[in-house]
């Protein structure tokens, strides 16, 4: 394998895992059956006076996450301006020298513990992630002071702020067509319970494929994604691989565990993944709607499929799996037998 002189040092540090692939490829990396549009929905029939394209977009919604459980919003109400913005910021945050990203409490006026790369657990290079991170608590960018990367807590925060809105819209649209008047999500998933993720996805010219994100779902409610035009991500659909379609203009939305649970296996929480590119990077932000640790998950309708859990129970079950098999088993561990 040629050298790769990376920021971070994933060569480095991974090459026994290298050492034991060199020269494999893995077939179930890289088998994808051909590219998707996903379900597109203009999110400004929901202000239309005319009831019935309200409805009609509402139904949308709740089909698409039936049937996906990923679909893609325009009209959504957060500016080209604030997402171009962010994106500039994005991508000069990352540009930091790896040794001062890293130290991001004392650089770059971020919570420690951001920061993140790689995948420290990886015994194998199919659980190994080709990328790196600052995984944000909301609560961190709305109550930042000024430090030494205002611009960048500038705009995340006006960033967060409208996709949070957002996310509280499709939330009580999803338990609406449920047939549930819901204040739930208001009162659990608020500003110090959500994140915010930035991705860097590094370009890995290997002569194997490695994820840039390993197939997993999003342990919170929902997820809303903002995404280049390089292209990458890759979801399940009808047991096949297939790759997502960038559109300049949509937010990707996601449906998470927690709402496959809440919603009693209605809506789909679907295996994702990122497969890298072998000479662009990709840049993503990723907002998650979570609740509060002591939040109870019980399915709104019954016989349950799934027993009640709190989200600190299943982020410990999510992490121990990971510690002790590599990867996240996740809603079936809490299935009712």
């Amino acid at each position: 394998m040629d050298s790769i002189n990376s920021d971070p040092p994933f060569e480095e540090t991974y090459k026994n895992l290298f050492n034991k692939t060199k020269n494999i490829i893995n077939d179930e990396l890289i088998m994808v059956d051909g590219e998707c549009e996903l379900p597109l929905i203009d999110l400004s029939r929901l202000n239309e006076i005319n009831d019935v394209a309200n409805e009609e977009c509402k139904s949308m919604i709740a089909k698409a996450s039936q049937d996906w459980g990923f679909f893609q919003v325009v009209n959504h109400g957060i500016s080209s301006d604030i997402l171009k913005r962010l994106r500039y910021e994005q991508e000069k945050v990352f540009k930091e020298p790896f040794d001062k990203k890293r130290k991001e409490d004392k650089f770059l006026n971020l919570s420690s513990g951001s920061y993140r790369w790689g995948t420290p657990t990886a015994t194998c290079i199919k659980q190994l992630s080709w990328s790196e991170a600052f995984h944000i608590p909301l609560t961190d960018i709305l109550e930042s002071s000024t430090g030494s990367n205002t611009h960048l807590s500038s705009i995340m925060e006006q960033f967060a702020t409208t996709v949070s809105n957002l996310a509280q819209t499709l939330a009580d649209i999803l338990a609406e067509k449920l047939g549930h008047q819901s204040t739930y999500f208001k009162e659990n998933c608020l500003p110090n319970t959500c994140y915010l993720r930035l991705n860097r996805y590094l370009p890995c010219p290997i002569d194997f494929r490695i994820h840039g994100l390993v197939p997993h779902t999003d342990s919170d409610f929902l997820t809303i994604l903002y995404q280049d035009q390089v292209g990458g991500l890759q979801l399940v659909k009808d047991r096949k691989w297939v790759a997502v379609k960038p559109n300049p203009d949509a937010l990707i939305i996601n449906i998470g565990d927690l709402f496959q649970a809440w919603s009693n296996g209605v809506y789909k929480s679907v295996v994702h993944r990122v497969v890298t590119n072998p000479k662009v990077e990709r840049f993503s932000v990723a907002y998650f709607l979570c609740p509060s640790n002591d939040t109870v998950i019980r399915s709104c309708k019954e016989p349950s499929v799934y027993r009640k859990f709190s989200f600190e129970e299943y982020r410990k079950q999510v992490r121990d799996d990971v510690q002790k098999l590599g990867t996240k088993i996740g809603l079936p561990r809490f299935l009712i037998n």
